[in-house]
């Protein structure tokens, strides 16, 4: 089954929170859980985009506008 939009924001969310406690205290287990929720969004991007035709590109830009630039996304 496809990711709906919804469910690559809440993804690039996880991603986003796992690199600011990467940034925060480096370790091999912070970067590993910080790769494998980009992993998990990069997958999920893709599956996205092919099953709604689209540009895998815009799909991940218009979801990291959607959790990094909320106020833009929502107008």
């Amino acid at each position: 089954m496809a990711h709906t939009f919804e469910d690559l924001v809440k993804l690039e969310r996880l991603a986003e929170e796992a690199h600011a406690a990467y940034t925060a205290s480096p370790g091999d287990g912070t970067r590993a859980t910080w790769r494998e929720a980009a992993d998990a969004f990069q997958a999920a991007v893709v599956e996205h985009a092919d099953a709604e035709g689209k540009s895998r590109y815009d799909v991940e830009m218009a979801a990291k506008k959607a959790v990094r630039h909320p106020e833009l996304a929502a107008g």
